[in-house]
């Protein structure tokens, strides 16, 4: 990240200067600093309650700072994957259909961004059939499809079991190889996200620390939130020689260029 005079970030796609949001009478967020680069990874994380979906809504803008100033790359696609998604259950809808519900979207599309995140064979599956974790690769294949800059995913690992969380982030860092958007990521486990973000911002109403995610574990704000065990999970992520398929089974490690497993 590249800093301008008075905390701007060059180039971004976003960033956030001196944003605080106050709610019902309450400071939800204070004097937030945060910017998103063109194939950068920021993840957002901190306890319940520190204001992190509150900021996702800022950066979307369903919610209006109070003060301080928010700045999108002008004619900037955002691409939102919810925390959740709440399906009636007597309503008939396939993983297509539900696609389809996207402005502008055709099925040749819908299949493509399906193939992308792994799901193509639920293309026709009842949309309450599926598991958490096929649920949150539709989900992230609906966000595909408005061919974002920004990808803004919101817990994008919620209900899904810890192999599942290890593949579906090593799948976002895929797409944002592949596609070259920026992404905006809230997660409340660094020791998950370590291997696969480039910064983050630990969060608490401020910002307490930010940086390199092997900055971050060691800073001492981190350590006083999370405590000391997860500093030490954190730096055992980063370092780990193996993955996981979508089955949960250990798969070898692919070094690449800058793989500091090598």
């Amino acid at each position: 990240m590249r800093a301008l005079p008075g905390g701007g970030m060059s180039d971004a796609l976003l960033s956030l200067r001196h944003v605080s949001l106050r709610l019902n009478e309450t400071d939800v967020l204070e004097n937030v600093n945060l910017s998103v680069q063109p194939g950068e990874i920021v993840t957002l994380i901190g306890p319940n309650g520190a204001g992190k979906t509150s900021l996702v809504r800022v950066v979307l803008g369903l919610l209006k700072a109070t003060s301080g100033e928010v700045r999108r790359r002008p004619r900037l696609r955002i691409g939102y994957m919810p925390q959740k998604l709440q399906v009636d259950p007597s309503l008939p809808l396939t993983v297509l259909r539900f696609l389809l519900l996207v402005p502008g979207v055709r099925r040749p599309a819908v299949e493509a961004a399906l193939v992308d995140v792994g799901a193509e064979h639920l293309l026709e599956r009842p949309l309450q059939q599926v598991s958490g974790g096929e649920l949150q690769r539709i989900l992230l294949a609906r966000a595909l499809l408005r061919e974002p800059d920004l990808l803004v995913l919101d817990e994008p690992v919620q209900g899904v079991d810890v192999n599942g969380q290890i593949e579906l982030y090593q799948l976002i860092t895929r797409l944002r190889d592949r596609y070259g958007c920026g992404v905006l990521m809230v997660s409340h486990d660094l020791h998950l996200v370590m291997a696969t973000t480039n910064t983050v911002v630990c969060i608490n109403r401020h910002v307490c620390c930010s940086g390199h995610p092997e900055q971050v574990s060691t800073d001492p704000a981190f350590v006083a939130m999370f405590g000391e065990q997860a500093s030490a999970l954190a730096v055992y992520s980063h370092h780990h020689d193996h993955g996981h398929d979508l089955h949960g089974e250990v798969v070898p490690h692919e070094h690449g260029p800058g793989c500091k497993h090598a």
